[in-house]
């Protein structure tokens, strides 16, 4: 099959393991972003597209200008993916939701933007190769409260970091969620009000859907203190539009550590969340290292392989068969 990839910015892809279950097949790897008339130029003539995670929406408009296509291979949730459209058009959609596996990397760098944030990384190394040494000084995470918003599998490899620097861990989320906190013996605050007030960090682990667009509010941020620190390593749209500019403007929380952003790839480097004395900031990284890679794409060209053995597997629309 004619195979085209993605949104590859790194190149990384024809570099690992995994890239040799696409052997035999006549293969272009993407490695920029484009969208609209641009992206159907790019893909025409393929039989295949492999996306990388939510990079580029499939939208109907591409799809009809795509007659040749006969699969998209992605993993995990599709809310960039026009299902129906694909249906429409008799496009086969794979997508294979992993199993209660966490992902490691996207806790680590949660854990690493929480000590740059409190030791304050980005200025203190600024400052040294400025040679201008020591810039200001740090807090330590001993004995902190780290209040973890969503009980799943991130959240808890976050607590699990968090009892070995010795920090105090407190829950909040769904009711569900705080449930299930309450049943393994978790701490859970005694209200919204309270977790927003008594965290020193607050930690988003939520997946972004109708329900919780939005759920992070100007009242919740309103609520954290002066010194407190505000990290998403999730979804952007957790938080309420323009909440997190204006909450940090006012001083709550005093600092905000972010992964990812309502726009994304973000290179406007004027944007005022970005660009905010109060954020720290890498550009959707969680889930970016070579292991986590890997794992994820040798699943999605497994796909490609079984759909053009005429077996396919995990398709979204079965029908279009």
């Amino acid at each position: 099959m004619k195979v085209h990839i993605l949104d590859d910015w790194s190149d990384t892809l024809r570099h690992l393991p995994c890239f040799e279950r696409l052997k035999g097949h006549e293969v272009t790897v993407w490695t920029d972003h484009v969208e609209g008339p641009a992206l159907a130029a790019r893909l025409k003539g393929a039989e295949a597209v492999c996306l990388f995670r939510e990079r580029t929406r499939v939208t109907a408009d591409l799809l009809a200008a795509l007659p040749g296509l006969k699969l998209i291979s992605g993993r995990g949730a599709w809310p960039h993916v026009d299902v129906a459209a694909c249906t429409a058009n008799g496009v086969a959609f794979a997508s294979m939701k992993p199993a209660e596996v966490p992902n490691h990397a996207a806790a680590e760098l949660t854990w690493a933007l929480i000590l740059a944030a409190l030791r304050g990384l980005p200025e203190q190394m600024a400052s040294a190769k400025a040679g201008q040494w020591q810039a200001g000084v740090g807090r330590t995470l001993q004995g902190k409260t780290i209040g973890i918003y969503g009980h799943g599998r991130i959240g808890r490899l976050i607590a699990g970091y968090a009892a070995a620097f010795g920090a105090r861990v407190i829950w909040w989320g769904s009711e569900a969620g705080r449930a299930r906190a309450a049943a393994e013996g978790g701490e859970v605050a005694a209200s919204r009000e309270a977790f927003f007030a008594g965290s020193d960090i607050v930690t988003l682990h939520l997946r972004l859907t109708p329900e919780t667009k939005g759920i992070i509010t100007p009242a919740d941020l309103a609520l954290m203190q002066p010194r407190s620190i505000l990290v998403n390593t999730a979804r952007a749209g957790l938080i309420a539009p323009g909440a997190l500019r204006d909450a940090l403007d006012a001083g709550r929380p005093g600092l905000a550590a972010l992964d990812v952003f309502d726009e994304e790839p973000l290179t406007d480097a004027s944007d005022p969340v970005l660009s905010h004395p109060r954020v720290i900031a890498t550009p959707h990284i969680g889930f970016v290292t070579e292991e986590e890679f890997d794992l994820q794409f040798a699943d999605v060209f497994d796909q490609v392989n079984a759909f053009a053995a005429g077996k396919p597997v995990h398709l979204v629309n079965p029908e279009v068969l």
